[in-house]
C-alpha cells in the first residue's frame, strides 16, 4: 500500500518538474505507457492493501487486475532495458523506480502474495486492448501531430520499422501475461485472507467463560 503511495508520489512530482521548466502538457506526459501503468499499478496495490487492512478478502476482478499491471510492468521493464536504456528526461533515480524496483516489487508481489485466484487461460486476451488503444492513439498522434513517447514509434522510421516493433511488443506483452497467468497457480509465500481469517476468528469468537 505505501509502496503505491510512493509511486504515485513520484509520478506527480515529475510532472510537476517538467510543469516548472514549461514542458506540462498532460497528454504528452501520461502518455508515456511507463506513466500510466506505473500509476494504473500503484493505485491497484493501494486498493489492494486497503482491503487486507480493512479484512477482506480480495475479489476476482482486483486479483485480475494485479495481474494486469504486473504484465504490463514486465513490458515496461523489458523494453525500457532493451530499447531506450538512457533516453528519457526523468532523473536516473526516478527511471531505475519506475522501470526497474516498482515492477519488481509488484511482480513478486504477485509471485509471493497469495490473496489472488488461479487465472483461466481463454481469458489470457484480456491484456490486449488496453496496450492495443495506447498504441493506435500513439501512432495517431504520430502521423498528425508528430510526438511520439519513444524513438522507436516515429512515424519517419517506416512502415516495416513499426510494424516489427508493435509486432515485438504484443508478443512480450503476451509472454509475459502467460508468466502471470502461470504464475497465478503457483503455492503463495504469504496468504493474507488466511491471516484475515485467523484474526477475524479469534475476534468474533464468543468467550466460553464471559458470563
Amino acid at each position: 500500500m505505501s509502496a503505491g503511495g510512493v509511486v504515485i508520489g513520484i509520478v506527480l512530482s515529475t510532472y510537476a518538474g517538467r510543469v516548472a521548466v514549461g514542458d506540462g502538457n498532460p497528454f504528452d506526459f501520461f502518455g508515456y505507457f511507463t506513466n500510466q501503468t506505473n500509476t494504473l499499478a500503484a493505485v491497484i496495490l493501494f486498493a489492494s492493501g486497503y482491503r487486507v487492512l480493512r479484512r477482506r478478502s480480495q475479489p476476482a476482478w482486483l486479483s485480475t487486475l494485479r495481474a494486469l499491471a504486473a504484465a504490463y510492468l514486465i513490458v515496461v521493464a523489458v523494453i525500457y532495458n532493451g530499447l531506450v536504456l538512457g533516453t528519457g528526461t526523468a532523473p536516473a533515480w526516478v527511471s531505475a523506480i519506475l522501470h526497474i524496483w516498482f515492477p519488481a516489487f509488484v511482480v513478486f508481489d504477485w509471485l509471493l502474495v497469495g490473496d489472488r485466484i488461479a487465472l483461466r487461460w481463454r481469458a489470457l486476451w484480456i491484456v490486449l486492448p488496453y496496450p492495443l488503444l495506447w498504441l493506435g492513439v500513439v501512432l495517431a498522434r504520430g502521423v498528425t501531430d508528430g510526438w511520439v513517447p519513444y524513438g522507436f514509434l516515429l512515424p519517419e522510421r517506416g512502415v516495416t520499422s513499426l510494424l516489427v516493433h508493435v509486432a515485438a511488443l504484443i508478443f512480450t506483452l503476451l509472454a509475459a501475461a502467460a508468466v502471470i497467468w502461470a504464475t497465478s497457480r503457483l503455492p503463495p509465500t504469504i496468504r493474507p485472507t488466511e491471516n484475515v481469517r485467523h484474526n477475524q476468528t479469534f475476534s468474533t469468537a464468543p468467550d466460553p467463560h464471559a458470563a
